[in-house]
């Protein structure tokens, strides 16, 4: 891909609009009757055909301007697509923090994504379709952890790329675990703050909290954090284990985002014009394309 505008196409389009979601998929027939398929990229590949009507002064300054500028295919830029903008399971509804797990990109750092069909089975092989989201809209992302909706200081978005960065990981060795409604941590001369959340792991003793992440609700003194989880039940620890402010990524405790956001395309075809009347412009069979990697 060449360059990126990022700037949305104005979608004041005209009804009858479509848009196409597809998969690069390749058939091959055998003599037999036999069908065999390659799947060639498992990411949903979208295609819009848009009309506009516009007077002339509008044309010339929204959708002629954006065509000149990227100079038609080589560079990219956003479009709203109106059926699909969220990633709720309808595509449209309002988007919650837990909506999808995010791909780990690298220590603290998350890429958005889109997980489709997430309210049925997926394919055993390769399970469900996922959509990478690129270019999130600014203000509309929400991020949490094992359920638990992190506040915007814990966490960055880059609306150019989709990553999520995460704020540095702080994590302490554990000296002591009460049994108690809420526990009690002892983690030595800490850095926690009341409200951040934390995971247990490679606790000795009490084994049932590892894996567990709870809310810290109190800092009783400058080294123990208390933490919203009940250990009453639990076995009586003994040794070991650590506390952390990021994800397992195991289990349960996984990062989670919501948000809205635009598909990143390009235009495919030649910009065709016609005069409807004085000062009134029709631009048809308008091809955009969906960009996989922009």
């Amino acid at each position: 891909m060449g360059e990126f505008i990022e700037e949305r196409l104005n979608p004041c389009m005209r009804i009858g609009a479509e848009a196409d979601d597809d998969f690069f998929t390749e058939v091959t027939m055998t003599a037999g009757g036999g069908r065999h398929v390659s799947l060639w990229n498992g990411k949903p590949y979208r295609v819009f055909n848009i009309d506009y009507v516009k007077d002339q002064q509008d044309l010339a300054l929204e959708v002629q301007s954006l065509f000149y500028r990227t100079y038609k295919g080589f560079a990219g830029f956003r479009v709203k697509c109106w059926i699909d903008f969220t990633t709720a399971l309808d595509g449209v509804s309002a988007y919650t923090a837990t909506d999808c797990i995010l791909l780990k990109v690298s220590a603290g750092v998350y890429q958005l994504l889109k997980e489709y069909g997430r309210d049925k089975p997926g394919l055993a092989s390769i399970g469900r379709p996922k959509r990478i989201i690129y270019k999130p809209v600014a203000g509309e992302v929400a991020v949490a952890v094992n359920g638990q909706v992190l506040p915007p200081a814990q966490w960055s978005v880059d609306t150019t790329t989709g990553r999520i960065t995460l704020s540095a990981n702080k994590t302490d060795a554990i000296v002591g675990i009460s049994q108690a409604a809420q526990a009690v941590v002892d983690v030595g001369t800490n850095s926690f703050l009341v409200g951040e959340s934390v995971a247990f792991k490679d606790v000795l003793g009490m084994t049932q909290i590892n894996g567990l992440r709870g809310p810290i609700v109190a800092k009783p003194d400058s080294t123990h954090i208390q933490v919203d989880i009940n250990t009453t039940a639990f076995s009586t620890y003994t040794s070991g284990g650590t506390v952390q402010t990021h994800p397992l990524d195991t289990g349960s405790d996984l990062l989670t985002a919501g948000c809205e956001f635009d598909t990143p395309v390009a235009f495919d075809s030649a910009f065709s014009t016609q005069a409807l009347g004085r000062g009134i412009f029709d631009v048809s069979g308008l091809r955009l394309v969906e960009l996989l990697n922009p």
